[in-house]
């Protein structure tokens, strides 16, 4: 390893560590949003069950909420999700080249 490969090496880690802090952040605002969803239908599944008088036991709320939830996510959060697959994308394009550097390393070939 020379000391002109390194500069490159700590330009691209700290390019790749934004995209993973992005991926973190990005991953839990879409399962909050998600998990927000959830306790919303539920919300209103077991307000039209007390406004009708019916008794709906909270995790039989909880087991619809999530299966509609599911379907409603895909299309609501569309544009975070996209986001999160964007920066997935990144850092493994960033993993698989940072092994191609290591193997040819490895090998003794030098790579620039």
């Amino acid at each position: 390893m020379t000391d002109a490969s390194r500069p490159e090496d700590a330009a691209a880690d700290r390019a790749t560590a934004p995209a993973g802090r992005r991926l973190a952040r990005n991953l839990a605002l879409y399962t909050v949003a998600r998990l927000a969803l959830v306790v919303l239908i539920a919300a209103v599944i077991e307000g039209v069950g007390r406004l009708l008088k019916v008794d709906i036991p909270l995790i039989v709320a909880l087991l619809f909420a999530v299966l509609v939830a599911l379907p409603v996510s895909m299309v609501a959060f569309k544009r975070l999700r996209s986001r999160v697959n964007e920066d997935i994308a990144a850092v493994d394009e960033k993993r698989r080249t940072d092994k191609a550097q290591l193997r040819a390393r490895l090998r003794g070939e030098d790579q620039r």
